[in-house]
């Protein structure tokens, strides 16, 4: 039955590569991008995208084709670069990729608020949809998006049935297959008669995609950790511009080979400055024990690579918090903690413990691969061993809370070897339902660090009692900052509700004197 269906696949493919050569390229070659027809003759998962959307109907297909690579080609889609776009529209922050959904689909923003209706700016916000997803889509080959429409704070200047129009298309027939879902937040019972258009916009069999949530169900999509807080989340991100908001992951600096010479000069100083600092293994079990009384000890590795890393960067404290995956307990659970550049503390650590009977394969991959050494980031664990992963800053350049590390794992199988080249066709070969994905944020501490960061001998001579006292006043001011930010919530949908209200008295004032004077 599955060689069945793949040879019927591969037909419907080869059918409609050459029926559109002949029925739609022949006689207008001009029409298209040569880009995007070369394109459609190599790629395999392209052609297929639009033949599902179109229930495998190649007269359907074609037509969709045809309208999608007329619209890339009027919108220079293949030669949109950041210079493309406005600098103010990148500035504001209205349309952005970040953070996934619960899916572990990427998650793209478009803020409502910040958009307002001008016929003079719709070509520049049409391309800025369009830069994001096709960069996104030439990153990612498939995997599809969760648009989250942000409607909280919005007025009736921001409503624009046409450019919601346009990105409704844009999932139909410019990116098929793309739209994982569209989360629809805070929306103002004044838009409930513009969504019921949107809907018949989408088509039956796409109107189930459209999630209509508040703060409470947005939950049910996203986990907290990837929301603003106005949505219930506890995400830091701060949109900002430049450089691009993009948290797409790629290979950092330094692979497993040698550290290049300019790193090497780098290495040398930060030996010689935090030469007196020790490893220190810290259980998750044992944090209560230590926030009374901290003690460093030694850490020895059991492999012979970490321990040739561990005689360079003698430095750190192991992080406390894990979280348990099912094939790697990953310490720190959530946050990498960077010191300022005034402390010292460049450098940070990663404890990957295996928990399989199996030898696992990882790596490691960060959104901004130009400023981090990583040592080892590809590499494999043995049954019951952990490895140490040392991640430091390149030349300077500063740690970013927007900065994230991906740790990827699968599990090899016994007869597979461990070497640069097996470990390279493994991750070509290994399916992707098979590998387990974790995220990391990064954290720069400015002056006092929590005990999850490096910390100098000096900074472990703390006595029980201020330990104590920290830690109760760091869980104090953590829940006034909760009850705060309540507060502003409330007086937020207070004012939404003041400016309904008027708005509706406003209405019924105007059919009255309408009707006196009619």
């Amino acid at each position: 039955m599955a060689e069945y269906h793949a040879q019927n696949k591969a037909k419907l493919i080869s059918e409609t590569r050459r029926r559109f050569e002949a029925e739609y390229v022949t006689d207008k070659p001009d029409k298209y991008d040569p880009r995007d027809v070369e394109r459609l003759q190599q790629d395999d998962n392209w052609v297929e995208s639009y033949l599902l959307w179109r229930h495998n109907v190649v007269d359907e297909t074609l037509k969709m084709l045809d309208e999608s690579f007329q619209w890339r080609k009027e919108m220079s889609v293949n030669d949109l670069t950041e210079s493309s776009i406005p600098r103010w529209l990148l500035e504001i922050g209205g349309i952005y990729l970040h953070g996934y959904d619960k899916e572990g689909n990427k998650l793209f923003w478009i803020r409502v608020k910040y958009h307002v209706k001008d016929h003079k700016t719709m070509l520049d916000k049409k391309k800025l949809i369009a830069f994001w997803l096709e960069r996104y889509a030439k990153r990612e080959n498939g995997k599809p998006v969760t648009v989250m429409f942000d409607l909280s704070e919005t007025g009736i200047n921001s409503i624009d049935m046409d450019f919601v129009r346009f990105i409704i298309n844009c999932f139909k027939v410019y990116y098929p297959k793309y739209l994982s879902k569209m989360v629809i937040f805070d929306m103002p019972w004044i838009m409930n008669a513009a969504f019921k258009i949107v809907k018949s916009w989408l088509g039956p069999e796409a109107v189930s995609l459209l999630k209509f949530t508040s703060k409470n169900e947005v939950q049910d999509y996203v986990s907290v950790e990837y929301l603003p807080p106005h949505m219930g989340g506890t995400d830091p991100f701060k949109y900002s511009y430049p450089p691009l908001v993009d948290d797409d992951f790629q290979t950092p600096l330094c692979e497993n080979g040698p550290i290049a010479s300019e790193d090497e000069a780098s290495s040398k100083e930060d030996i010689e400055s935090d030469g007196k600092e020790t490893l220190e293994t810290v259980s998750n079990e044992e944090q209560t024990t230590l926030l009374k009384k901290i003690n460093v000890t030694e850490h020895t590795s059991k492999a012979e690579e970490n321990e040739k890393v561990d005689s360079k960067m003698k430095a750190f404290k192991k992080p406390l918090s894990v979280f348990k995956g099912p094939l790697l307990h990953i310490s720190p659970a959530e946050e990498l903690y960077f010191g300022s550049t005034e402390s010292g503390e460049k450098k940070t650590l990663i404890v990957l413990t295996n928990v399989t009977k199996n030898v696992v394969a990882f790596k490691v991959r960060t959104t901004a691969p130009e400023k981090y050494r990583v040592k080892p980031s590809n590499s494999s664990c043995d049954p019951g061993a952990s490895v140490d992963i040392v991640v430091s800053p390149h030349g300077g350049l500063t740690v970013s809370a927007q900065d994230r590390f991906l740790i990827m794992a699968a599990e090899m199988e016994q007869s597979s070897g461990t070497g640069p080249a097996e470990l390279t066709q493994f991750w070509k070969e290994v399916p992707r339902n098979k590998v387990m994905e974790h995220r990391l944020r990064c954290h720069i501490v400015e002056s006092s660090k929590p005990t999850t960061l490096t910390l100098k001998d000096s900074a472990f001579n703390m006595s029980d009692k201020t330990s104590e006292d920290l830690y109760l006043q760091l869980n104090r001011l953590l829940e006034s900052n909760r009850k705060l930010e309540d507060q502003v919530q409330r007086c937020i949908w207070f004012q939404q509700l003041l400016l309904s209200l008027t708005m509706l008295l406003l209405a019924f004032v105007i059919s009255f004197f309408y009707l006196l004077y009619s």
